[in-house]
């Protein structure tokens, strides 16, 4: 659809219409014209507007010339020798000028037709940007919706947590490897879920290398949570492995992806249940 639009803002229909394209020209025009609605109704519309502009232009003869053409027409059915030389000659120019004015008319309406097809260019021009940059527009507040409607649900899921009365938090603290660190864990052993809050995080920011794992103390034993990164633009909360119950909440910092075990002397957090 591009291509037919860009088509027939070249200029070709017109010329066309106005009959002032070659052979090959002519051909391809009317073979798209069959193809395609959209070229034959733009061809019909500039024939449409090049009938309009001869007759809103035409010129009227005056009645001097339109008597001295008339009398020329009558000597075909009468004897020539009884109008005078001069009005033989007369008629002859005016038979003979006559083509030059259709050649005259037809360029200005070539040019005219040239200063409509390059404002309607521009005015198009200035429509497309306008309409980029809404959309551009459009586009950024959408973005800013979407954003927005995923904060707001997750701030819903938060407060869903907190009024959900199966859930208990449970605060670790800093252990002596990291003495300032704290954060928050929340379980709910009937739902078997465990919720990090990450916006209350309080931990040193982890390196690409390492990452925080969570682990809960059942039975003594050490039971994998999952993995979690600490950053300063953490937020919102963070769904751990389920468990069914857990006798206390620790962390320690392992390499990234995790570890099978818990390098103890890497805990920094920890809190009973």
């Amino acid at each position: 659809m591009e291509d037919l639009k860009a088509y027939i803002e070249t200029g070709i229909l017109e010329l066309y219409v106005l009959g002032d394209v070659t052979h090959a020209e002519k051909l391809q025009v009317e073979e798209l014209a069959s193809k395609h609605p959209a070229i034959r109704a733009e061809l019909d519309q500039i024939e449409r507007s090049m009938e309009l502009y001869a007759g809103e232009n035409a010129i009227e003869p005056s009645e001097h010339l339109r008597s001295r053409i008339l009398g020329s027409l009558l000597t075909n059915f009468g004897d020539d020798n009884d109008f005078p030389t001069q009005t033989h000659t007369e008629r002859e120019k005016v038979v003979v000028t006559q083509p030059d004015k259709e050649i005259n008319f037809y360029k200005y309406a070539f040019a005219a037709c040239l200063v409509l097809l390059l404002a309607s260019a521009v005015v198009l021009y200035n429509l497309y940007n306008r309409l980029n940059d809404i959309n551009s527009r459009l586009n950024a507040m959408q973005l800013q919706n979407q954003h927005f409607s995923t904060t707001v649900s997750a701030k819903d899921n938060e407060l869903n947590l907190l009024r959900d009365t199966s859930f208990k938090l449970i605060r670790l603290k800093g252990t002596k490897k990291s003495p300032e660190s704290v954060m928050t864990v929340a379980f709910s052993p009937s739902k078997q879920k465990v919720v990090i809050d990450m916006e209350g995080l309080k931990l040193p920011a982890n390196d690409q290398t390492h990452q925080y794992q969570l682990w809960a103390l059942v039975d003594g034993k050490p039971v994998d949570l999952g993995v979690f990164d600490a950053t300063a633009d953490s937020s919102g909360f963070k769904n751990m492995k389920a468990i069914a119950s857990a006798d206390a909440f620790a962390v320690t910092l392992e390499p990234r992806g995790g570890s099978a075990s818990p390098t103890l002397s890497q805990m920094v957090v920890m809190g009973k249940y």
